[in-house]
């Protein structure tokens, strides 16, 4: 069963699991792998125990991790509290899909939910199993390594950190481990190996005496020390070297240093004079921050820049002019420009920006702040309210927002009318050199909208869904005028800067006050509440202007796997529907929203699950009749165990009327000739144990032998191959004490058997006779044992998992000699 190999692999499977760290907030998940690595051991042992064939291992390893996920995650369903029942297993698949929906949701390190408890469990339990087929079962260490190495490539995959030195050092090491235990047991198959010590000399010697004045002594543990410092000293190299290299570890000898040299990384914030490709584009995908928000919806996205200004080119903040008055001092700001009418809530974000982070002078803040504290010179530009500093960066600052979180309505904004003077002739100021197909262009996508909100909806459908645009960030950068011209009209190929510049440019042509936006989108929840940013969360959108409701972002940038991924569209900006079934932007009416009595917009829900309460508020009725399909699988269910736990009982049943049922048929008729016994004009006789009734009783003889064998196999009786027939009689009869009747139908079953066996003259025994005394030994087995093992042996017989394993076993050794046929295949057609 190798034993210490076993022990080995399970070692080294947990040793390289710690690299899986960095994906969760918690340590729990450790415990549950742990639980998985047993599981998928006991499998193995329990396949090598019984000697099933090697394909048979990973399945029973399997088989034996999925009960340990049962009674781990869903011993509520489960038959018994650990047999897989359907609403276990579809519990199970419930809770995986979840799992898988939460990971993807999340960004690593994860909450440790139990969808993601499962599918980690199950991963490292599946490493597990092809670990211990691998090194184990197929004797092959060196690439149990592959299936330990892809625990360590997905924490590489989607953490820019990777995995810490120390943990990749205990897997390496775990790996080594194993690696010694295989080569050990190979060369322990020699011998040990003897050396000769003879007047300061070594003669290795191979089963040879010592000579006359020289000493034998065993001297393998010299080359296993040597293979020890070895593999740690390379273990050594591999983690320390990288670390001790400049520009190969950010962060210096064991995350010290670094400094500022070539090797160091840094996140570059976005500017308003530099495109947001850089960041976009970036491989390493850098962390910039994390916060943590009491927003109990979606957080908003997090705002640097407000770009008021568009010289034909690009866009770009007009010059900011501050004084100490503009000094935050954890004062209140200034209340939000023509924020009047819409509701708002309050919201309170905590924000933790990276230390790598250089030369952000303006603060990301969800907009509108109200009160920023943090410490520095930091300023708020009133009109924009831009967060800003003349010396201080916000590398590495902690600082808490407040801000007013507007939540108009479609309603609202469709009915906003009017603008302040110094808001329209500073926010929708174009330049004369604009061609005239942009201002064509932008009646034509707007025409039959009534609303400035309707019309921006209509634009934005535009740039996401009717337009044919695609987000590409191969795309170059804008730099003039020409290059949007070609983006909207030719191309139609750009990321977010493209989109937003081109949207808040149409709303201006249209009369709608408008500027671009840039910061970051709202990141990637980890765990609820908090959230982190990353440089491909940077971000451009517009913000138009709506009386009463202020400044209100839209969203053209396409989102999700074909666009800007952490992109969200606001609900109120999602088309209406008016009385007539027609929606307010002349478009036909879309699923994606539906309208509401106050005119906002609702997104369709999903369909009732089986349990949702029906349309009063109280529990949906259901048809009398579901009761039988509720329990539908419940009966398939407990059918299918019954008929699993009938199999070792039916096949026994099967094998004693198939023995028997082979001596009441007649044997063919061979058409050469053979040896006949003097006595009988019939077949010749066949071999044991399929020799008819007419050969003079040998085939009855055996077949009740091995039926006496089986029954005493079943009744928990010891069997010794060794004995004779006469012997095992005997050593039953005085094991079991059996009364005279028993005793002596066995010791006739056991003549019999010796006549069949060796003499030359058999005295045939009648068939029927033969089946009495076995049925009468078989009464006299049960009589002599409890209760339990009475029961066993007709539920449960062993006599039957033997067959089962043996057949198993002759199938594995037909697969190989097939596979060794097929493989030698091409030589001996190379031969002919």
């Amino acid at each position: 069963m190798r034993i210490r190999m076993t022990v080995m692999a399970a070692v080294a499977t947990l040793a390289c699991s710690i690299g899986l760290y960095p994906l969760f907030a918690t340590g729990r998940w450790f415990w549950t792998g742990i639980g998985a690595v047993l599981a998928a051991v006991c499998g193995g042992l329990l396949s090598r125990r019984l000697r099933l064939p090697a394909p048979l291992d990973p399945l029973c390893g399997l088989a034996v991790l999925l009960l340990y996920l049962t009674v781990a995650y869903a011993s509520g369903a489960a038959w018994l509290g650990f047999i897989p029942s359907p609403g276990a297993l579809t519990h199970l698949a419930d809770l995986a899909g979840d799992g898988w929906h939460a990971a993807n949701r999340y960004a690593a390190p994860v909450p440790l939910v139990s969808g993601i408890g499962l599918l980690a469990a199950a991963g490292i339990g599946v490493v597990a199993v092809l670990v211990d087929l691998l090194a184990v079962r197929l004797r092959r260490a060196a690439p149990a390594g592959l299936p330990l190495l892809a625990m360590y490539s997905v924490p590489a995959a989607v953490r820019q950190d990777g995995v810490g030195w120390l943990a990749f050092g205990v897997g390496a090491l775990g790996f080594l481990g194993l690696l010694m235990a295989d080569a050990r047991e190979q060369v322990g198959g020699w011998g040990r190996a003897v050396t000769v010590h003879r007047h300061g000399g070594e003669l290795p010697l191979a089963g040879a005496a010592a000579p006359s004045g020289q000493r034998l002594r065993v001297d393998g543990g010299r080359r296993a020390a040597s293979g020890r410092r070895i593999a740690v000293g390379s273990v050594a190299i591999a983690v320390l070297l990288p670390m001790a290299i400049p520009g190969v570890h950010p962060r210096g000898m064991f995350g010290m240093g670094g400094g500022k040299g070539k090797g160091t990384q840094t996140v570059t914030t976005p500017d308003p004079l530099v495109s947001l490709k850089r960041e976009l584009t970036r491989l390493d995908d850098s962390v910039v921050l994390t916060y943590h928000t009491d927003d109990p919806d979606d957080p908003d996205y997090l705002r640097l820049y407000a770009l008021d200004r568009f010289d034909g080119d690009r866009w770009t903040y007009s010059r900011l002019r501050s004084s100490s008055a503009d000094r935050l001092s954890d004062r209140t700001l200034p209340p939000p420009p023509g924020l009047s009418i819409a509701p708002v809530h309050e919201v309170t974000t905590r924000v933790k920006v990276s230390g790598e982070v250089r030369d952000m002078t303006f603060l990301p803040v969800p907009y509108a702040p109200s009160q920023v504290s943090i410490k520095g010179d930091w300023r708020v530009h009133s009109r924009s309210m831009m967060i800003y500093s003349l010396s201080d960066s916000a590398g590495g600052r902690s600082y808490t927002v407040k801000s007013l979180r507007a939540e108009p309505t479609a309603a609202d904004l469709s009915a906003a009318t009017g603008y302040p003077a110094d808001v329209v002739s500073h926010y929708t100021d174009v330049p004369k050199n604009i061609p005239p197909q942009v201002r064509t262009l932008a009646q034509n996508v707007t025409a039959g909208a009534a609303t400035a909100r309707a019309q921006a909806v209509k634009l934005q459908r535009w740039f996401t869904l009717t337009g044919g645009f695609t987000y590409d960030l191969s795309t170059p950068a804008p730099q003039h005028g020409n290059d949007l011209v070609d983006f909207l009209l030719r191309s139609k190929r750009g990321y977010c800067e493209q989109f937003a510049a081109s949207m808040a440019l149409m709303a201006r042509i249209l009369g709608i006050p408008s500027r671009v936006a840039m910061g970051y989108t709202s990141g990637t929840q980890t765990r609820p509440g908090t959230w982190v940013v990353r440089s491909r969360d940077a971000h451009a959108w517009p913000e138009l202007y709506f009386e009463g409701s202020g400044w209100v972002r839209f969203e053209p940038t396409p989102s999700g796997a074909a666009g800007q991924g952490t992109a969200v569209t606001p609900g109120y900006t999602e088309p209406t529907v008016n009385g007539g079934g027609r929606q307010d932007d002349g478009a036909l009416p879309t699923p994606t929203a539906t309208s509401r009595s106050d005119g906002s917009t609702a997104t369709p829900q999903a369909a009732p699950h089986r349990n949702d309460s029906g349309p009063q508020g109280t529990p949906a009725e259901h048809d009398s009749g579901n009761g039988g399909a509720k329990a539908a699988p419940w009966i398939a269910g407990g059918v299918l165990v019954l008929l699993l736990l009938a199999v070792p009982m039916v096949l026994r049943v099967l094998t004693r009327r198939r023995r028997w049922a082979a001596l009441t048929t007649p044997p063919r008729p061979r058409p050469e000739s053979g040896d006949r016994r003097p006595d009988s004009g019939g077949p010749p006789a066949r071999a044991r144990g399929g020799v008819h009734e007419g050969d003079g009783g040998g085939g009855a003889a055996h077949a009740a032998w091995r039926e006496m064998r089986a029954d005493a196999l079943d009744h928990g009786l010891e069997w010794r191959p060794s004995d004779s027939p006469r012997a095992a009689a005997r050593r039953l009869g005085e094991l079991l004490e059996l009364d005279p009747v028993g005793s002596e139908a066995l010791g006739r079953i056991a003549r019999a058997e010796e006549l069949a066996r060796y003499s030359r003259t058999r005295v045939a025994d009648p068939l029927e006779r033969l089946r009495a005394e076995v049925r009468t030994v078989r009464a006299s087995f049960a009589a002599s044992v409890g209760r339990r093992t009475r029961w066993r042996a007709r539920v449960f017989p062993p006599s039957s998992i033997s067959q089962a394993r043996s057949a198993l076993r002759g199938a594995g050794s037909r697969t190989a000699d097939l596979a060794d046929r097929l493989n030698d295949l091409p030589n001996r057609l190379r031969r002919r």
